[in-house]
């Protein structure tokens, strides 16, 4: 009887699998879906990957041209599906992006990727937080305000690293894994740690320089 089952579990094992594989396939997020067409852009190439974590209020969402979205994605604007008015252009990336899987990336006002830029997994992102100036009100009841977050094209983000309300990434950035970034980044550096600091930039005879140990964290 037992012979019979490891047979019968292997099959039913493999049609397991290839079920999946077929799901993933077709449940893809593409141009001529109708998820797709639901997006403000959504451009020629461009792939969501199946399965999502999310979608909200997808018409203030642009996606790029050539850009590859990874599974378990979380992409929103404003606090709900009810919310009667948004920013036209709340969350917009980039051409040629590559944004890893369980990116989560939620915009109340505006949050700008640019192109080619490449996301580890697990990277947030996010330009509003929570308040905590009244003692007597929850902190989960405490809205932040809205700091846009802007991301430079040609940067590089670090699997597991958040960037956080008011931050300004500046071009052809690197992220270190796992750094919490705020402030702005200048162009051509690279960042790291909890809080993000400066550990190199270009000099102005383009090579690279790196910054003192004891170097201030980013400005805000």
């Amino acid at each position: 009887m037992l012979a019979l089952r490891r047979p019968l579990r292997r099959l039913l094992n493999r049609s397991v699998h290839s079920a999946w594989r077929w799901a993933e396939h077709l449940g893809d997020v593409a141009p001529g879906t109708d998820l797709a067409d639901r997006f403000g852009t959504f451009g020629s190439g461009a792939c969501l990957a199946f399965p999502i974590s999310d979608v909200v209020n997808a018409p203030a969402i642009h996606v790029g041209r050539d850009t590859l979205i990874g599974k378990y994605a979380t992409l929103s604007v404003g606090y709900g599906p009810t919310q009667a008015v948004l920013p036209e252009r709340g969350l917009v990336i980039g051409e040629r992006c590559v944004l890893g899987a369980r990116v989560c990336l939620t915009a109340h006002e505006s949050i700008e990727i640019g192109d080619d830029v490449w996301f580890g997994q697990d990277v947030f992102v996010s330009d509003a937080s929570h308040g905590y100036q009244d003692p007597d009100t929850p902190i989960g009841r405490q809205f932040g305000t809205h700091q846009p977050v802007r991301i430079g094209s040609g940067s590089w983000i670090g699997h597991g690293a958040m960037v956080l309300p008011g931050t300004t990434i500046g071009r052809n950035v690197v992220v270190a894994a796992g750094s919490v970034v705020r402030g702005d980044v200048p162009d051509h550096a690279v960042v790291g740690g909890v809080p993000a600091r400066l550990l190199r930039v270009r000099d102005a005879g383009g090579d690279w320089a790196r910054v003192s140990e004891m170097a201030p964290t980013l400005t805000s």
